[in-house]
């Protein structure tokens, strides 16, 4: 077994940790269980494994062999004790929270979220007796003065989807475990070779590992990662019995060959959207840019302390609002109108009318997501490139 202690590197932990070729006949590539049910030698091995005394793996739904390398594979990249694979980013969010809150529970939530947690928090698990509360968490005096005794639960986004508002996470879990609280990230927008929340201090990161962890835009797929007690909690209760959302061990196959490369590509999204950013701040027809590369970006300190890079998401304004954000939009010829992010083709969209439409007009406002915001998914293709399809919507949105 390779790199038992994780002293290896991060790109050498994403390519071979937990797997041992030479155990598997040789087979380069981790072999796919591609099996809803196992056979036991015997009664009782069955019996001991439902009744939690065995490891052994009983059924898919649980737990399966090429799911558990995956698990293991992102606890090690994320500094965790151990990790689950599920069938969704939103199945990820569910299935834990569905685990950590009860009716009468309240959770505190960052200002701005991804559209459809923000909709499962409101209008679904808060149809269930879960109270959720916003809180600007770059104020932490009024986080500390939001706690009561009922909160269970911080949950934020770091950068925060779509307007890129960053959470000093070491601070938020400090005040939270002063109080006895979960803090849960959502670290899409990062993975954890730009940004390691359990290091931190955070207890659980979630990831839509549709996106950059996959990197190929082909499979859905999400990750919760943290205190081993913690997720086998969510794997017995959140996922086996109240959500189901499994993730098959051939999308599980596909998102570790994605894992492999995660290293290189989030360089290259990283370079990419630095030069993009830094051509758009310069451009008379640009409003407003929030990109954490920027020194001009107001949280430029926090993302350069907690952040290896910046990321490769930007969110920006023109002047003409949602207008202008249209006409630039729809003139765009490289960057592919498209919702999701973090694959190799470069994509824009609007979030008031796409993302977060689940938000109304009003709670858009509240949370600050403006309606004329464009977001960008940047991708791997050539920056001269991109640069000039940029170049060219301004021009023809002028």
């Amino acid at each position: 077994m390779r790199d038992s202690n994780n002293k290896t590197g991060f790109s050498t932990r994403a390519i071979h940790h937990g797997y041992d070729p030479l155990a598997h006949n040789g087979a380069l590539v981790p072999p796919i269980y591609q099996t809803a049910t196992f056979a036991f030698p015997s009664v009782e091995y069955g019996a001991a494994c439902f009744a939690g005394e065995e490891a052994g793996y009983f059924y898919s739904r649980i737990s399966n062999p090429t799911l558990a390398l995956l698990e293991a594979r992102m606890a090690s990249l994320e500094g965790g004790e151990a990790g689950l694979a599920l069938a969704s980013g939103m199945g990820a969010i569910t299935s834990t929270l569905w685990t950590l809150l009860r009716p009468g529970d309240e959770i505190l939530l960052g200002r701005t979220l991804y559209g459809c947690t923000f909709a499962f928090l409101h209008h679904g698990i808060g149809e269930f007796g879960v109270t959720s509360r916003h809180v600007d968490m770059s104020d932490l005096q009024a986080l500390e003065s939001a706690i009561t005794p009922a909160t269970r639960v911080i949950y934020f986004e770091s950068p925060a989807n779509p307007n890129m508002q960053l959470t000093d996470i070491a601070a938020v879990a400090k005040i939270a475990h002063r109080h006895g609280i979960l803090v849960v990230v959502d670290n899409t927008y990062c993975t954890p070779y730009l940004q390691r929340p359990l290091e931190l201090g955070a207890d659980l990161v979630v990831h839509s590992a549709t996106k950059y962890l996959s990197g190929h835009g082909d499979i859905t797929a999400g990750l919760v990662i943290g205190r081993k007690a913690l997720i086998d909690r969510i794997r017995l209760e959140g996922l086996k019995d109240m959500t189901g959302a499994v993730l098959s061990p051939h999308d599980a196959s596909l998102l570790m060959r994605g894992l492999k490369t995660l290293t290189l590509r989030m360089e290259r999204h990283c370079s990419n959207a630095q030069a993009i950013a830094e051509f758009l701040v310069e451009q008379a027809q640009v409003e407003l840019i929030n990109y954490p590369g920027l020194p001009g970006f107001s949280q430029y300190e926090l993302a350069q302390r907690q952040m290896r890079l910046p990321g490769g998401m930007i969110a920006f304004e023109l002047k003409g609002g949602i207008a202008a954000g249209r006409r630039f939009m729809n003139a765009l010829q490289l960057f592919s109108r498209a919702v999701s992010l973090g694959d190799a083709e470069s994509l824009a969209q609007h979030p008031a009318s796409m993302t977060h439409s689940s938000y109304t007009p009003q709670e858009r406002a509240q949370y600050g997501i403006s309606e004329g915001l464009v977001r960008l998914s940047v991708g791997l293709e050539d920056i001269d490139d991109l640069l000039a399809d940029i170049a060219q919507a301004l021009k023809a949105c002028a």
